[in-house]
């Protein structure tokens, strides 16, 4: 299958931090790409750079057979883009809005109607298209915000953090509108935080963190790059001195990472099963106060945890 967009070592510094360090990856005609990654991890610098509004330091990208350098206006005709910020005018009805953003991709007269009308059908707010943006909920500000990237039907579609900040209803809506989507054959750069959103939607994840692409492939591919570990998940009371506790347990046969997080530890470990009574025994001695434990098995967040050292929430 061919590629839609290609990326090679992109680069973006702001002085001297380096936002996004040398990423490179593809994506194909009709796949959904998630770029999997904690807030700061260089999502939405990638993004930006690949939707032309910001050049890269180094590197370059083609959609379409485009560069994202040399043909910006070329690229702009084939994606649409849901920023992360709504882009949406509160004393605008949601018809007003999308009218202002299709002239703005050359759209006029009867096939912008037209697609208005679509679009509005599509995110389940005709009923809604004359009502004031200002007294939507954030979940329907969200889903005209993606309506308005729709309309010029693009060929790759940007999603940076879509579900950000909304309803569980909205969420999910939103979640089986990218699967329609993609079921139309669009091919959609997702990025997240949540490792359940690219789990469900993805094709391919691409983990990124610190501005590095880690690790690129489907969720068997990267659980198989890590090994077939799980995570034991450890609450404990807050008094606890957790770090020295985990390290203690660094030490624990059986074990392979230990991770701090908020109010607990995170354990990575070959055999959950084997390596549970004797890890609790292990962390009491240590002198933690252990409130409640949780073992997943093998997913995105135990991959991401094996390979960066800590949570995917942070």
């Amino acid at each position: 299958m061919p590629s839609i967009l290609q990326a090679n070592n992109l680069v973006r510094k702001f002085g001297d931090l380096l936002a996004v360090d040398n990423v490179s990856f593809d994506i194909q005609e009709g796949e959904i790409f998630s770029l999997l990654g904690p807030n700061g991890a260089g999502k939405t610098t990638t993004i930006s750079m690949l939707s032309t509004l910001l050049a890269p330091t180094s590197g370059d990208a083609r959609i379409n057979g485009f560069s994202i350098i040399n043909d910006n206006m070329q690229v702009r005709k084939y994606i649409g883009i849901v920023p992360q910020e709504i882009a949406l005018y509160d004393d605008l009805t949601a018809m007003e809005n999308l009218h202002y953003w299709g002239r703005l991709y050359d759209l006029g007269g009867r096939e912008l109607e037209q697609r208005v009308q679509e679009v509005l059908k599509q995110i389940g707010l005709s009923d809604r298209a004359k009502d004031r943006v200002k007294t939507y909920s954030g979940g329907m500000k969200r889903r005209v915000n993606i309506a308005a990237g729709l309309l010029h039907k693009p060929k790759l579609l940007f999603m940076d953090e879509p579900t950000v900040g909304i309803d569980p209803q909205s969420r999910r809506m939103i979640l089986d509108m990218v699967k329609e989507l993609n079921q139309q054959r669009m091919s959609i750069l997702y990025t997240t935080h949540y490792m359940e959103e690219a789990q469900e939607l993805s094709d391919r994840v691409g983990i990124i963190d610190h501005g590095k692409l880690i690790a690129v492939g489907t969720q068997p591919e990267l659980t198989q790059q890590v090994g077939e570990t799980d995570s034991i998940r450890i609450q404990t009371d807050a008094m606890d001195d957790l770090p020295t506790v985990a390290e203690k347990l660094k030490g624990f046969d059986g074990i392979n990472r230990v991770i701090v997080e908020e109010g607990g530890l995170n354990l990575i470990t070959n055999d959950a099963e084997s390596s549970l009574a004797p890890i609790i025994n292990q962390a009491s001695q240590f002198g933690a106060h252990i409130k409640s434990i949780e073992v997943v098995e093998p997913n995105l967040e135990t991959v991401f945890l094996h390979l960066t050292g800590r949570a995917l929430r942070d």
